[in-house]
């Protein structure tokens, strides 16, 4: 059993691992043609300098100490003290703790690449670097501890499956409060330069999602399959709800709804995958598909230029899901029970939860902008977003300009 549930382990962190080149290419799609590789770089980046993080300070930070508080301390920082043979949860566990390790920083390394999307073309990226390492100590760390590191959130009965309150609701307002500091793109209609790239990144991504709520089982059980299957039937109900919508709000079925609804239900399913049953999957999926897209909808007539649709899609989708745990939990599946069953203190603790996530987020992340442009300019010139930030700031370009 060992060697099985640390196989399932390896993979599933392998998959989460793919996400973020799939988030890179599905948001490189997105952008306009020459700000392609400013968007793939912000979030490849976070590859190399959130490993460096989390190996020196930010697994200790989320996972050691700290019971009952708000971060942990830095005991096991560097991974000090912990010896490569080790079994995560003592002698009896299933699985090595360097593997625990290693999955837990696939989730620190995209959460806070997701944000990017909704200041394509607009960030420079000095003040970009400094934004990734200052939003993950003082944001998602902090959170990442009070629910799945044994924090004062966790002590107060939240719960969170595989990250709606850890890593969308926070992602999503974050980027919201980013749209709001940086302004509007000056080439605000700026167009999708490759939709079979977003289609290629929403693959990876969708691929990548089932070790993402599947692999936070820490199992190979009853959960794990059923995690598995929640993850696809909401992406799927949530896919066509918007492709439905779209298609009757436009008179057109377009390709880009159907994809962003799939990622809207993967990330709606997200908190609840491991604890409510198949039917609910089947709801929150359609509740994503609606909810999601009147979010982006009511951002498009607000005149919010989260380009990519971060707010609308992961964060609200971190919210919606959250709370949909709340209303749809089942004590006979995880042990944990919901409003349907009559418990209206795990209800309100998640809406609290959430909330406090999402408005703290939104908080910090404004302030901590603020105070970043006066040690660099967040915002880049008016000439270098003109003239595209892959030439402007990294010298290079997605293709031969020629060719399009």
């Amino acid at each position: 059993m060992f060697e099985a549930t640390t196989t399932f382990m390896i993979l599933c962190t392998s998959l989460v691992m793919l996400m973020t080149p799939g988030l890179a290419l599905f948001y490189g799609g997105l952008a306009g043609k020459r700000n392609i590789l400013g968007i793939m770089m912000q979030t490849f980046v976070s590859l190399g300098i959130t490993t460096i993080m989390w190996v020196a300070v930010g697994y200790s930070l989320c996972f050691s100490g700290g019971e009952g508080g708000i971060i942990g301390n830095l005991d096991l920082a560097f991974l000090n003290g912990i010896p490569f043979d080790e079994r995560f949860g003592g002698a009896d566990g299933k699985f090595p703790t360097y593997i625990f390790i290693a999955y837990q920083m696939m989730f620190a390394i995209i959460t806070p690449a997701l944000i990017t999307g909704a200041f394509v073309n607009r960030v420079s990226f000095k003040a970009y670097l400094i934004f990734l390492v200052l939003w993950q100590l003082f944001v998602y760390y902090p959170f990442v501890h009070m629910i799945w590191g044994g924090g004062i959130l966790a002590q107060w009965g939240v719960l969170d499956f595989a990250g709606g309150v850890v890593v969308h609701a926070t992602a999503g307002f974050a980027a919201l409060a980013s749209v709001i500091y940086v302004g509007r793109r000056r080439d605000y209609q700026s167009r999708p330069n490759s939709i079979p790239l977003v289609a290629i990144g929403t693959g990876l991504l969708w691929f990548g999602w089932y070790g993402f709520n599947a692999g936070s089982e820490l199992a190979v059980d009853n959960i794990t399959t059923l995690a598995f299957l929640n993850t696809d039937v909401a992406a799927s109900f949530a896919a066509i709800t918007w492709l439905i919508i779209e298609w009757t709000h436009t008179g057109k079925p377009r390709f880009i709804g159907l994809l962003t609804g799939a990622v809207a239900g993967l990330a709606t399913i997200t908190p609840a995958a491991g604890f409510v049953p198949l039917w609910a999957a089947m709801i929150i999926g359609i509740a994503a598909g609606v909810i999601c897209y009147i979010a982006v909808h009511y951002k498009n007539k607000l005149g919010w230029d989260d380009a990519l649709d971060v707010w609308g899609v992961h964060g609200m989708g971190g919210v919606v899901g959250t709370i949909a745990l709340g209303i749809f939990a089942s004590s006979a599946i995880n042990g944990q029970s919901g409003l349907i069953e009559g418990n209206y203190s795990f209800f309100f603790k998640e809406i609290v939860a959430v909330a406090i996530g999402a408005a703290y987020a939104f908080i910090f992340t404004y302030l901590m902008l603020a105070a970043i442009n006066f040690v660099t300019t967040v915002k880049v010139t008016e000439e270098q977003e003109d003239s595209g930030l892959d030439m402007a700031l990294h010298g290079e370009q997605a293709y031969d300009e020629g060719s399009l």
